[in-house]
């Protein structure tokens, strides 16, 4: 019974200690700083929330190994960014790029405030008139 606690404990803890980085990726302090940006900029899939710098889950592990030999390659961070963007589309980014796919997401709060500061200016002016 003991063996059969130690194996169920062992198959528990096993996954989440392997989910865990630890210590720097790159002994280099400029690719070290470099991952780092990469990484926190890059959307957790399956968090949606997070960065894969601060999640835990098996896909951010294998997006930041992916990162890493991409960097190790000599990868520019604009061939990383469009590789990720080709595998998993825009939406792995934090700050989507600008094109004419995400033209209305850059360009919507603009909008939408000039359109708020109007009918709050029309409401103003009806109410001093009256």
């Amino acid at each position: 019974m003991q063996k059969l606690i130690t194996v169920i404990l062992f198959l528990l803890v096993v996954p989440i200690v392997n989910a865990i980085d630890t210590g720097p990726a790159f002994v280099d302090p400029l690719l070290q700083e470099r991952y780092e940006l990469i990484i926190s900029e890059v959307r957790c899939l399956v968090c949606q929330n997070q960065s894969i710098k601060s999640s835990n889950v098996f896909l951010a592990v294998d997006l930041r190994n992916e990162i890493k030999r991409l960097i190790a390659l000599g990868k520019t961070n604009k061939e990383i960014g469009d590789y990720l963007v080709d595998r998993y589309g825009e939406f792995v980014l934090y700050r989507p790029r600008y094109s004419g796919n995400t033209l209305f997401l850059w360009f919507a709060p603009i909008f939408l405030l000039a359109l708020g500061l109007l009918i709050a200016f029309k409401i103003i002016n009806s109410k001093k008139i009256k």
